[in-house]
């Protein structure tokens, strides 16, 4: 499937092997500088290629990016803080799972469960609803954009699971050792154990926010052998280092650091013999925080750089092999201007990143008018569904082919075997030296 995405770069290149173009195909597909309009004042930024025509075509066709009568959380800091400041609101039944680690730590997964998992609409192929993996932000807060996502997509019929990290969301610390912002090794060991449950379901994952740079440093390590079919990031974080470096405006640093303090408080007596906890707890900013938890650990104390070499989550992106979309606002006031957070170039060059850019929506918002979900959501799962019959169409053209080829292998090999029949059954002797058999 990687070939196949990468050789069809060109959509004005003709087709080989009779394809022709998909459904809904023509000028309306074609790509100029790479960055295309979309409904609603939204713009697709990526390299042409087979796969993006069908994504384009997909999010030319959604009614959630049509613009809407204008509300009154139009603004990036009202769509913010009702994300994360509001409290969340009564959301479905959640099931959850401890999963022990190699290292005897935990983490947790939440299955979400309710009265429309019995009626929802099974829609993948082969019946079987598919595993939606969601990933929160890194301070451990369940927002009600997560909880929102989890009950449409529980009703377009998938089988959602939240990730919760090690102390995260009343998940025990048990112990001394939280998870780095962009170590994927927990998020290894839990889809591999949703993998073994459900080893015939497809895999989609989402992520929040600063969750992101978990979920791309996992796609990166994996590569290839992820079990993820398809992934999207909302209001990821891309360039992580110079985010804590250049700090954020002081409300949602005050608050995001005052969340993390008050989360791991309740651990200050297990971290002491790990971290200083007074110097801890006396942050003033999220690079401090992070440096004091992460760097000036009493055990293996690393530097800044080398930290940030390890857990940079563009650091293996070239390795990712599934598609991911990224859906950003140019006036996100967490993340700052698109022009200088986000890596253009990785969406020019490679073929398996997308960027959705709105101009508005502020940071993991994306809101519309009560009862609407967030319209994030709808092209997330519009979006998945567009990538199953994109792979469903390119295996069955493989099929094809191989059906094709095996075809006209047998009548070449028949017809060599007829020519040979007719030049070997007079001199079999003097080809052959043996005369005994040994098959009785």
């Amino acid at each position: 499937w990687r070939r196949s995405v990468e050789a069809r770069t060109l959509p004005g290149a003709p087709h080989q092997d009779g394809e022709e173009e998909g459904d809904g195909g023509g000028p309306a597909d074609h790509f100029g500088d790479g960055r295309e309009p979309l409904p609603g004042g939204c713009s697709l930024l990526c390299k042409p290629s087979a796969l993006a025509r069908c994504l384009l075509r997909a999010l030319r066709r959604s009614a959630a990016l049509e613009p809407g009568p204008r509300s009154w959380l139009s603004g990036p800091h009202l769509q913010t803080l009702c994300h994360f400041v509001l409290p969340v609101a009564p959301g479905p039944e959640l099931a959850r799972e401890y999963l022990q680690l190699a290292d005897d730590g935990l983490v947790a997964l939440d299955w979400v469960v309710g009265a429309c998992a019995r009626d929802r609409r099974v829609t993948h192929a082969g019946g079987l609803p598919a595993v939606l993996l969601v990933i929160p932000n890194a301070w451990g807060r369940l927002t009600r954009n997560v909880l929102g996502l989890c009950v449409l997509a529980l009703e377009r019929g998938y089988y959602p699971v939240i990730f919760h990290r090690r102390g995260h969301h009343g998940c025990p610390l048990v112990s001394p050792r939280l998870q780095p912002f962009g170590d994927p090794s927990d998020l290894k060991e839990a889809v591999t154990y949703i993998r073994f449950r459900h080893p015939a379901a497809p895999l989609f994952a989402v992520s929040e926010g600063s969750g992101s740079a978990l979920l791309l440093s996992y796609l990166g390590e994996c590569g290839s052998s992820s079990y993820v079919t398809g992934a999207a990031c909302i209001s990821p974080v891309l360039r992580c280092r110079e985010w804590f470096e250049a700090g954020l405006p002081w409300p949602y640093e005050r608050g995001f650091l005052l969340h993390q303090k008050i989360a791991l408080s309740r651990y200050a007596t297990a971290l002491e013999n790990t971290v200083d906890t007074s110097k801890l707890f006396r942050s003033r900013s999220l690079r401090e925080f992070e440096e004091t938890l992460f760097c000036h650990t009493k055990s293996f104390p690393i530097s800044w750089d080398t930290y940030w070499d390890r857990n940079d989550p563009l650091r293996d992106v070239d390795e990712a092999a599934v598609p991911v979309l990224c859906i950003c606002s140019a006036d996100d006031p967490v993340c700052g201007p698109p022009d200088h957070t986000l890596t253009t170039e990785l969406f020019h060059s490679n073929p398996y990143f997308f960027l959705l850019l709105s101009r508005h929506g502020g940071h993991c918002g994306f809101l519309r008018q009560e009862p609407l979900p967030a319209w994030s959501h709808e092209v997330i799962l519009e979006s998945f569904r567009a990538l199953t019959e994109f792979f469903r169409t390119e295996e069955r053209m493989k099929g094809l082919s191989r059906r094709r080829a095996s075809f006209l292998g047998g009548r070449r090999c028949w017809g060599t075997l007829q020519r040979r029949e007719v030049s070997l059954s007079s001199n079999l002797e003097e080809i052959f030296s043996w005369k005994r058999s040994y098959t009785r």
